[in-house]
């Protein structure tokens, strides 16, 4: 596979027969069996290291035995704990006796989990990573841990080990020590991929989602687009701003002020929130541990999960259209994490802010468009896009914007997602500092480059123009750099 290559993934839903979901549900055991015996293993060493005395262990020799912290070493120190007399010992054969009715790739890869959980435990110990510093790892429970796996693609082609299409079978994917397992959804998308060598499947997660529905989740290693399918011109392109909003979630405006579209939030959880609520009180009355309970969660999962894909459905579709239709897009980097923390908060997650500027980023990406993300102290809403004039901050009834210099009215998010689209031109105007960015002043205050977070006085401007690259999409709404390529990314190609 060449360099310049995107990772995307593809969800199926799972239509297995009886066995081959008891299978399914040994596979998930397994996994969770082999992420807590792991676990298990690095808590007595340290135990034992702690105990033990140093100079006792240095003269026997213990001193040179070592944790088991990476996945390497733990894949090794479960490899050899599976077939010790520990695990058990069945017809004078020792070791776990069950380890061949599943896939042993099922237990590397848990201990894989651990190993990462693990050194992001380090990392946060040691003040190497931002944000809030990880817990040591729990073990997992049955009631309450994620129903996963994962096995990886060992070979290639018709000797590969993950497979999707059989014969005249289509909607199969065949997967190591399960067999064929029919899908629901086509897979001649990625079949035809396949077949022309332009995509690799990586890995395969399985997982049950609302309702006890199987999925699996094929990450899959593809080319970039065909050139056909990208958006080339010769000339510069024109920006578009994309200013984002509560009852309508964006409106699209060129740097001339022309309203291009606006797109009204679908708000799946204010829609769905009386029945939500009545579920949610039908579960409280159920007794603890009863069969009446464990039913009316799985319809409230469902309710859950009905939500989730209809959030998700409207943004890749919209997200998909935005990147192939326009050339040059602009969006306002906000600061969410504070956000989250007003008032709004149930609508600002509702309309999932975070989510669109992550899809929109790399999908930008990928059909060849060109994203800006404007500076989080762009005074988008307080400018006037036509005059420059900056005004006072509007509160959130005030939906038309009055300019008191040239009197230019026109709808607030209009205005401000034209201001979003002069943000490069603006940037570099004769009018702006010699250093190219604008001072950091809020609104009625006087403070300057006084956000956490921000650079420090003296520091580069953060006011840049530049294109964003999948890491930096919506940086200020977490506290490390979040994956691009999510597991909803459903046939989005």
């Amino acid at each position: 596979m060449a360099s310049m290559s995107r990772h995307t993934t593809f969800s199926f839903t799972l239509l297995p027969s009886h066995e081959q979901e008891q299978a399914l549900r040994r596979h998930v055991g397994a996994a969770r069996f082999a992420f807590n015996q792991c676990l298990r293993l690095v808590t007595n060493a340290l135990g034992a290291k702690q105990q033990s005395d140093p100079g006792a262990a240095e003269a026997t020799g213990a001193a040179n035995d070592r944790v088991p912290w990476s996945g390497f070493d733990l894949i090794n120190a479960f490899n050899a704990w599976k077939r010790s007399t520990a695990a058990g010992v069945d017809e004078a054969r020792p070791g776990l006796v069950w380890r061949a009715e599943v896939c042993q790739q099922v237990f590397e890869e848990a201990a894989v989990d651990l190993g990462r959980a693990l050194e992001a435990f380090s990392s946060g110990r040691k003040g190497e990573r931002a944000g809030k510093k990880p817990r040591f790892p729990k073990f997992k429970r049955k009631a309450t841990a994620r129903q996963a796996f994962r096995l990886r693609n060992k070979g290639a082609g018709k000797a590969a080990a993950i497979r999707v299409g059989e014969g005249e079978q289509a909607r199969v994917v065949r997967l190591p020590k399960l067999g064929s397992l029919r899908v629901r959804e086509c897979t001649r998308r990625l079949r035809r991929m396949l077949r022309k060598d332009r995509a690799k499947i990586l890995f395969a997660t399985v997982s049950t989602r609302e309702g006890g529905r199987w999925r699996v989740s094929l990450n899959v290693q593809a080319l970039p687009l065909h050139l056909e399918r990208c958006r080339t011109t010769g000339k510069a392109p024109s920006p578009v701003g994309i200013d984002r909003g509560l009852s309508t979630f964006a409106v699209i405006a060129d740097d001339e002020g022309r309203e291009l579209e606006r797109i009204d939030s679908p708000r799946p959880l204010g829609h769905l929130l009386p029945k939500l609520r009545r579920q949610s009180r039908a579960l409280s009355r159920k007794q603890a541990g009863s069969r009446n309970r464990f039913r009316e969660r799985q319809r409230l999962s469902q309710m859950h999960g009905r939500i989730r894909n209809i959030r998700h459905d409207f943004l890749h579709r919209h997200s998909s259209r935005l990147a192939q239709t326009h050339s040059h897009l602009v969006i306002e980097q906000l600061s969410i994490s504070g956000l989250i923390r007003t008032r709004l908060a149930r609508s600002i997650a509702d309309s999932a802010w975070a989510l669109f500027g992550t899809l929109l980023a790399y999908k930008a990406a990928w059909y060849g468009a060109e994203l800006t993300v404007a500076d989080r102290f762009y005074p988008s809403t307080r400018r006037c896009a036509r005059c420059g004039m900056v005004g006072e901050a509007l509160s959130l009834s005030e939906r038309i914007f009055r300019c008191s210099s040239c009197s230019h009215e026109a709808d607030r998010d209009t205005n401000a997602a034209a201001c979003l689209a002069q943000y490069p031109r603006v940037v570099y105007s004769p009018k702006a500092p010699a250093s190219g960015a604008w001072p950091h002043v809020a609104a009625k205050h006087a403070e300057t480059q006084n956000v956490c977070g921000e650079e420090s006085a003296g520091a580069r401007p953060v006011w840049s123009v530049r294109e964003t690259v999948l890491r930096e999409a919506e940086r200020t709404s977490v506290q490390r750099p979040r994956r691009a390529v999510l597991l909803e990314t459903v046939n989005t190609l």
